[in-house]
């Protein structure tokens, strides 16, 4: 990521980034125990994750570290361009712990996203071929992605996968977990300004592991090059709109409202529809050229929540069916357009 050399990035290693395979059966989708090893973060640099198998291709982070290289908007007023970006977030995992039941696959497809930010990424058996595989069904086969490391049948890697581009991507050490990484991508988005994709996924155990966890995420964030788009999505386990873990994020990214609701003006996103789990989070100059998000004749002013059992109609997000959303370990999806800022 940062790098301006983009020679040294083939396509088989943007498509293979992380991809171990594993044997033995899917376990479902959990965070990690209070006994497992916690990873380190160097607070000086952004750090790699463990190397995976040789060939991965996975970075060690941005080139650019020194103290000017910050996400701190350019100076000037924002002009927002024609140009769409859909952004999704979802943990979309179901039976299994995998997206092996289509479910997932077929919300993606359905939403047609630009860029998505995934959790939970578990497919077939987790070889390059099957998440080969999972893009070409839930995206196609244009669409190019990196997933995190998969090491073994605890593993639940971030992903991130985009329309555009992907010009440099790897792993960073998430401080508080160890079966998953924050996932990055740095996508030619149509634009003067490339877009930095972060694909996360924070615990459940408590708000000061979040905050931790958003701490850390907030030293990367600054530490990419200016003048630069960002947007972090995923799964944030926040039990509010209030927890302290969006204002430590605030620090860098937009955190306030308008939310993303459902058409019935539900904002919530676990499964149960009672707390708000999943966010889309964008740097201050691409937040000001947020957009609704038009599908049919529909139109959401902040976003939208899908949930497939109150969403209608139905065809206008095929192939997506009723049930869909109803997976007991699922999250409903988030969806959010932006114009890019010329």
């Amino acid at each position: 990521m940062g790098s301006t050399n983009r020679a040294r990035w083939s396509a088989a290693a943007l498509f293979v980034v992380g991809l171990v395979a594993c044997g033995g059966a899917a376990t479902p989708a959990s965070d990690a125990g209070p006994d497992a090893p916690l990873a380190t973060l160097d607070s000086s640099v952004p750090d790699a994750a463990p190397a995976p198998e040789a060939g991965a291709g996975v970075d060690a982070g941005p080139d650019a570290r020194d103290s000017q290289a910050e996400a701190s908007p350019e100076a000037g007023p924002v002009t927002c361009g024609a140009e769409k970006l859909r952004v999704v977030a979802g943990n979309l995992a179901g039976a299994g712990g995998t997206y092996d039941d289509a479910r997932g696959v077929r919300i993606l497809s359905g939403l047609r996203p630009d860029v998505a930010l995934l959790q939970e990424v578990r497919y077939g058996d987790n070889s390059a071929t099957a998440q080969r595989a999972f893009v070409d069904a839930a995206f196609g086969p244009t669409y190019t992605y990196i997933r995190g490391r998969i090491t073994g049948a605890v593993d639940i890697p971030n992903a991130v996968v985009s329309r555009f581009p992907i010009l440099d991507s790897g792993e960073w050490i998430d401080p508080a977990v160890a079966n998953r990484t924050f996932v990055w991508a740095r996508i030619d988005v149509p634009g003067p300004a490339d877009l930095y994709a972060i694909s996360v996924h924070l615990l459940t155990t408590n708000v000061g592991d979040r905050e931790r966890q958003a701490r850390a995420l907030v030293d990367l964030v600054e530490r990419l090059p200016a003048g630069t788009h960002v947007v972090l999505g995923g799964d944030l386990n926040t039990t509010s709109r209030a927890e302290s873990t969006l204002t430590v994020l605030g620090q860098v990214l937009v955190t306030s409202g308008p939310y993303p609701v459902d058409q019935a003006g539900n904002g919530n996103t676990n499964t149960p529809r009672s707390r708000p789990y999943d966010w889309v989070l964008a740097s201050s100059r691409l937040d000001t050229c947020k957009a609704p998000v038009a599908i049919g004749a529909a139109s959401f002013s902040g976003g939208l929540v899908f949930d497939s059992r109150v969403y209608a109609p139905l065809g206008d997000v095929a192939p997506v069916e009723p049930s869909d959303s109803d997976s007991p370990l699922q999250h409903m999806a988030v969806v959010r357009d932006f114009t890019l800022p010329r």
